[in-house]
């Protein structure tokens, strides 16, 4: 199949294990799971994917000279997101180094077309559960992943702090080094890190959508306690999802869902919050080829190593709200 990717431009598939698990049921699916989930809903935010995504770092990975096997590992990444993706974290207190689609993955997998499609190429599905064994893939944060780069310039582009030349830079100056991604160029570094933080401030760590979302998960808590909804519903997709909560037949619920749709006002205040949300501080500290070895942003650029430790040492107290009536 020839396919096009606003990020990554045109190719042709011809792998036979990654056409048919493109056109499987599980990931298939992800083409109603949002990134974003409630923010793109309510159009805050523009909608981009989960499908996208995980093609994005399949290509990513793809462009790379990754393995077939690899390839595999990045479509199937993400396929375990339940509807609203990171807004169930919240829901179930998942904010730890597992988020809740990877505490499932095992589970999701294991019902699904999944197994069958890989048994039937001569692979074992349960290879595929975690990332980590991909490199390529996924690498421990600060260090840039295809997982990370894809979802960054598809949320950058959106928020156009990235522009398409941007972009065509940062792909022109990827390398593997070490068998990880890295780029061969101080500034093409620089633009990554510095606009990573911009992503972040702006989006990632926003407290409008951070709030967005751990409203969006009381209303779930509720719907869920009272019976509305079931776990199963989490599995199903974005707008299915929204219309059972928007129209349940529940005062709580409908008092929840008016709020979010009304785009809630607030105040930070530590001393009398309404809701406190956990940090979590997204940055990277991109790799750079220099000779026959690698050197981290922050080693060669002392401005940036400043900005980005006193941006992680202001967001690490997380956000203290109080909703405004």
């Amino acid at each position: 199949m020839d396919f096009d990717d606003p990020i990554h431009g045109r190719c042709t598939i011809a792998e036979p294990v990654i056409l048919a698990l493109l056109d499987s049921r599980v990931v298939q699916r992800l083409h109603g799971v949002l990134q974003h989930g409630i923010t793109a809903i309510l159009g805050h935010t523009r909608p981009i994917t989960r499908y996208e995504h995980s093609c994005g770092a399949m290509l990513l990975v793809r462009r790379l000279g990754g393995s077939v096997r690899e390839q595999v590992a990045a479509l199937l990444h993400d396929v375990s997101h339940t509807a609203f993706s990171h807004v169930i974290d919240h829901v179930f207190d998942a904010h730890g180094p597992h988020s809740y689609h990877e505490q499932k993955k095992a589970e999701w997998l294991a019902r699904s077309d999944v197994p069958g499609i890989l048994q039937a190429h001569g692979l074992n599905w349960t290879d595929f559960l975690q990332d980590e064994p991909f490199p390529l893939l996924e690498q421990p944060s600060p260090r840039l992943c295809a997982d990370r780069l894809d979802y960054f310039l598809r949320d950058a582009s959106a928020l156009d702090l990235l522009s398409a030349s941007d972009i065509r830079q940062a792909l022109q100056h990827l390398v593997v080094r070490q068998g990880r991604l890295a780029v061969d160029d101080l500034a093409t570094a620089q633009l990554l890190g510095y606009r990573y933080l911009a992503t972040d401030e702006a989006f990632w760590s926003n407290p409008q959508e951070l709030l967005l979302y751990e409203l969006t998960a009381q209303a779930i808590k509720t719907a869920l306690a009272r019976d509305i909804i079931r776990e199963a519903d989490l599995w199903t997709v974005d707008q299915q999802l929204w219309e059972k909560l928007r129209t349940a037949r529940d005062a709580q619920v409908q008092q929840q869902v008016a709020q979010l749709s009304s785009r809630p006002r607030f105040v930070v205040d530590e001393a009398n919050p309404t809701i406190r949300i956990p940090p979590k501080v997204r940055t990277i500290d991109p790799d750079i080829a220099v000779g026959d070895g690698l050197r981290r942003l922050s080693e060669l650029d002392p401005d940036f190593r400043r900005s980005r430790d006193d941006y992680i040492q202001r967001k690490a107290r997380g956000l203290a709200l109080r909703l405004l009536t």
